[in-house]
């Protein structure tokens, strides 16, 4: 797994993300809504429900919250919500994805375009950006265990790679698929899991002076205001020493 750590580029966003709190539910609640009208309240054949719980949870969601917004998927008060995905470019060509879910597609992709144009970016044609992307699942384990223990445990339920680092944490990729059984694995076996997501990652990436990565968080930022944003993604690579900057 090259380049710098995954955690320290997911820890400064999600820092940025906690000050926005409520929103962060409104969206939250939103995800688990859609997912479980979609594929129904059975968490085994419904793995996006699975998914959007397990980052609630991870956001301190209270588990009545959780439960009252499955029963509204389910009982179809999800409205005409739908799916969309814009693709486009922040400066030095920084791909940007952004998920949305709308009731009205024209105006999400005005907002979308507005904050692009405002902040030196610019809108993309559908997929011009979203083919650089695949789903992982990102797992980041405290100190204490050893590489070749986790390695172990990891591979044996299907994780893909395994990333250890001087002050003895241990990040492990996933595929989308085997997120949930690695995930579980580790927890098995006594190890703490600090953080873990479902992230969409960029094959390649693009390494930010700090100049560059404040105006790319910009973009970002503005994005992640947007009622109907509920994710954003670049192929952006922030250097831990520049992330300290921006914080």
């Amino acid at each position: 797994m090259a380049g710098h750590s995954k955690w320290a580029n997911i820890k400064f966003r999600k820092g940025a993300q906690d000050a926005k709190r409520g929103k962060i539910f409104t969206k939250l609640i939103r995800a688990i809504t859609v997912a479980a009208r979609d594929g129904g309240p059975d968490l085994s054949s419904n793995p996006q429900l699975r998914l959007a719980i397990d980052k609630a949870l991870q956001s301190n969601m209270k588990k009545d919250s959780i439960k009252r917004a499955v029963e509204s998927g389910v009982g179809g008060q999800s409205g005409d919500l739908q799916f969309a995905r814009y693709d486009g470019y922040a400066h030095s060509g920084v791909a940007v994805m952004v998920d949305c879910f709308t009731n009205n597609k024209n105006r999400t992709v005005a907002e979308v375009r507005h904050a692009f144009s405002k902040y030196g970016g610019n809108l993309g044609t559908d997929g011009s950006v979203s083919y650089l992307f695949s789903q992982i699942g990102f797992i980041k384990l405290s100190k204490g265990p050893s590489e070749d223990e986790v390695f172990d445990i990891a591979a044996s339920a299907g994780a893909d790679d395994i990333l250890s680092h001087d002050d003895g944490s241990i990040e492990v990729s996933t595929s989308i698929d085997t997120y949930v059984a690695v995930k579980n694995s580790i927890e098995s076996a006594g190890f703490t899991i600090e953080a873990s997501d479902t992230i969409w990652e960029a094959a390649t990436k693009i390494e930010l002076d700090l100049e560059t990565a404040q105006k790319v968080m910009k973009i970002v930022s503005v994005l992640e205001d947007l009622d109907d944003v509920q994710n954003v993604y670049t192929n952006a690579d922030i250097a831990d020493d520049i992330l300290e900057q921006l914080t």
